[in-house]
C-alpha cells in the first residue's frame, strides 16, 4: 500500500478535505494583502519644498518644472522678485526645510520618513528587504519543514507574521520598519510553503488541482481586499496593523490542522499518525475503516518508504543526486525565476499604465479568476506539463508584445499587462501543484523551499531589471519577455503527473521518469541523440 492508497483508504475526497481547504486558505487572504501592501503604504503624493521659516517675508514662488508643475526637489534660495516675468529662476537649492505633501489620498511611509528626491531609493529598498526575508525564509524554513514537520513551521509562521506586521504599524523609525517587514516575508515563506505542502499530501489524486487552485483562489480574493481596505483605511499604520492582526486568529485556527500523515510515518510517529487517520475516517464517516487500521499493518504496509526514507538524510545535495532529479530541479528552477521575475515587473508597476491605482488593482486581481478557472481545466485534462509551458510562453508572448505598443496607447499596453499577468498567475498555479508532485516526500519540502528561494530572486531583481529603461523603454520588456519564453522552454523538458500518485522516496521519482518506447535495435549513436533533449535544460545534467 502506497501513501496515497492509505490517505484513500479513509476516503481523500470527504468533508475534512474541504475543511483542510477553507483552514489552510483564510490565511491565504491576508497573504496578498501584505505581498502588493507597499503599493499602497509606499505610495508617492504629489510633493514640493517647504519654504524657509522667512518665507512670510514675501511671496515665495517655487522653481516650475516640466509640465508647469512645481519642482519637487528644489527651491529658490531666496524669494523671486514678484515683479519679475514668470518663468525667471534665480538660484536654486536643495529642500533644506522638508517637503509639502498633498494629504488628499492620506498618509504612507513616503510622507512619514521623507522618501523623496536623494531618499526616494529607500522606499524600492524596503520592498527589496521584504522580498529578501522570503527569500531566506524559504532557505531556512524549507529545511526546517523536513526536519521538524508541516505543522509547526505552519503554526510559528501564523505567529511571527502577526506579531511582525502588527509591530511594523508602531515603527518609530524607518530602518525598525524594515527589519520587521524583513520578518514579516520570513514568516510568508514559512506559511506559502507548508500550506501547499499540507494541501497535497491531504488530497486525492483526483481532487489535487481543484484543491490547489481553489487556495488560489483565496489568494485572488485578497487581492480584491486591498484596494477597498487601503481606500477605506488611507492611514498607512492602520492599515498595516489592519491586515497583519487576522494572523493571531489565524495562529489559534492552525491548532485544528493535522500534520502530514506522510510526514509523521516516514519520521517513525506511528501511533500519531495512526490516531489522526482515524479521526479523519471518522470525520468523513469512515470510522469503521480507521477502525480496521492498525500499527502492525501500517509500517507492514508501508515498509519499503520508511525503510528508505531512514537510509538517508536528505538535504538540498540531494535534489541534485540522480539524472531525473537534476533535470527536474534545474528545469523548475528556471521556471519559478522566470514566473516571479516577470509576475512583479508587472504587479508592482500598475502605475506605469496610466489608470487609476485602486481601479487597476482590481483589474489586475479580477484577471485571475478566468486565468485560475482555466488552468484547473487545463491542468485535469491537458496535464500540467502542457498547462506550465503554455502559460509561460503566452506570457513571455504578449510582455514582449508591449515593446511594439506606442505609449500613447494606454488601452491597449494595459490589456496586454492584464493578460499578461493572467498568465503568470496561471503559472503560478500550476508550478505549486506541479512541483509539489514532482518531488518525493523525503525532499518535497526542501525542494519547495529552493523554488520559493529562485521565485524571490526574481522578484528582488525585477526592479533592478526596470532601472535599464533609462538606457532605453524597450530593454525591461524585452528582458522580461526573453526570460519567461526561456522559462516555458525549459519546462517543455519537465515529465507529465496528470493522474500519478505522489513519488515517497528518490527512487519512485527516478522510475517515474518519461517511459521509454517500445525497444527496437538501432545503432549505438542514435541512441545517444536521443539522450540529448534531456541535457537541453543545462550542461552536466547527465542521461537520464
Amino acid at each position: 500500500m502506497t501513501f496515497s492508497k492509505l490517505v484513500d483508504s479513509v476516503n481523500s475526497t470527504g468533508p475534512f478535505q474541504f475543511l483542510l481547504v477553507v483552514l489552510l486558505g483564510l490565511p491565504i487572504l491576508g497573504m496578498a494583502n501584505h505581498n502588493l501592501l507597499q503599493i499602497f503604504t509606499a505610495a508617492t503624493p504629489a510633493h514640493h519644498c517647504r519654504p524657509p521659516p522667512n518665507a512670510s517675508a514675501g511671496p515665495w514662488l517655487l522653481p516650475v518644472g516640466p509640465g508647469g508643475k512645481p519642482e519637487p526637489c528644489l527651491r529658490f534660495v531666496s524669494p523671486p522678485n514678484a515683479s519679475l516675468p514668470n518663468g525667471t529662476r534665480g538660484a536654486t537649492e536643495p529642500c533644506l526645510d522638508g517637503w509639502a505633501y498633498n494629504s488628499s489620498t492620506g498618509d504612507s511611509i513616503v510622507t512619514e520618513w521623507d522618501l523623496v528626491c536623494d531618499s526616494n531609493k529607500l522606499k524600492e529598498m524596503a520592498q527589496s528587504v521584504f522580498m529578501a526575508g522570503t527569500l531566506v525564509g524559504g532557505i531556512v524554513l524549507g529545511g526546517l519543514s523536513d526536519r521538524f514537520g508541516r505543522k509547526p513551521i505552519l503554526s510559528g509562521s501564523y505567529l511571527l507574521l502577526a506579531a511582525s506586521g502588527s509591530g511594523a504599524a508602531f515603527s518609530p523609525s524607518f530602518a525598525v520598519y524594515m527589519v520587521l517587514r524583513f520578518l514579516c516575508g520570513f514568516s510568508m515563506a514559512g506559511v506559502t510553503l507548508s500550506t501547499v505542502i499540507l494541501n497535497v499530501e491531504w488530497m486525492s489524486t483526483q481532487l489535487r488541482a481543484v484543491m490547489t487552485v481553489g487556495i488560489g483562489y483565496f489568494y485572488t480574493a485578497g487581492q480584491f481586499i486591498l484596494p477597498g481596505l487601503a481606500y477605506a483605511i488611507p492611514q498607512w499604520r492602520w492599515l498595516q496593523l489592519t491586515v497583519s492582526a487576522p494572523f493571531f486568529a489565524f495562529f489559534l485556527l492552525s491548532w485544528w490542522v493535522p500534520e502530514s500523515i506522510r510526514w509523521m510515518v516516514l519520521s517513525g510517529k506511528y501511533p500519531k499518525a495512526l490516531r489522526i487517520l482515524q479521526w479523519v475516517a471518522a470525520f468523513n464517516g469512515r470510522k469503521e475503516a480507521g477502525e480496521k487500521l492498525s500499527l502492525e499493518e501500517l509500517k507492514l504496509d508501508l515498509q519499503k518508504e520508511i525503510s528508505l526514507a531512514k537510509a538517508h538524510h536528505y538535504s538540498v545535495a540531494d535534489l541534485f543526486r540522480t539524472p531525473v532529479l537534476r533535470r527536474v530541479t534545474f528545469c523548475l528552477s528556471l521556471a519559478w525565476f522566470s514566473t516571479g521575475f516577470a509576475y512583479y515587473s508587472l504587479a508592482m508597476g500598475v502605475e506605469d499604465f496610466g489608470v487609476n491605482l485602486y481601479l487597476l488593482q482590481v483589474i489586475f486581481g479580477g484577471v485571475d479568476i478566468p486565468a485560475k478557472f482555466i488552468t484547473i481545466l487545463s491542468m485535469s485534462y491537458l496535464g500540467r506539463h502542457t498547462t506550465e509551458v503554455i502559460a509561460l510562453l503566452l506570457a513571455g508572448a504578449s510582455i514582449l508584445a508591449l515593446i511594439f505598443v506606442p505609449s500613447d496607447l494606454q488601452a491597449l499596453r494595459t490589456v496586454l499587462a492584464v493578460f499578461g499577468k493572467g498568465c503568470l498567475s496561471s503559472s503560478f498555479s500550476c508550478l505549486f501543484l506541479y512541483t509539489s508532485e514532482l518531488y518525493p516526500t523525503v525532499i518535497r519540502q526542501t525542494g519547495m523551499g529552493v523554488s520559493n528561494v529562485l521565485t524571490r530572486v526574481g522578484s528582488m531583481t525585477a526592479p533592478l531589471v526596470r532601472i535599464t529603461g533609462e538606457l532605453h523603454p524597450f530593454v525591461p520588456n524585452l528582458i522580461f519577455g526573453a526570460t519567461a519564453l526561456l522559462g516555458g522552454g525549459a519546462s517543455l523538458f519537465l515529465p507529465e503527473t496528470l493522474h500519478q500518485p505522489l513519488p515517497e522516496t528518490i527512487e519512485d521519482v527516478e522510475k517515474r521518469s518519461p517511459p521509454a518506447k517500445e525497444p527496437k535495435p538501432e545503432p549505438e549513436a542514435e541512441k545517444d541523440s536521443q539522450r540529448i533533449p534531456l541535457q537541453a535544460c543545462g550542461p552536466n545534467l547527465g542521461p537520464s
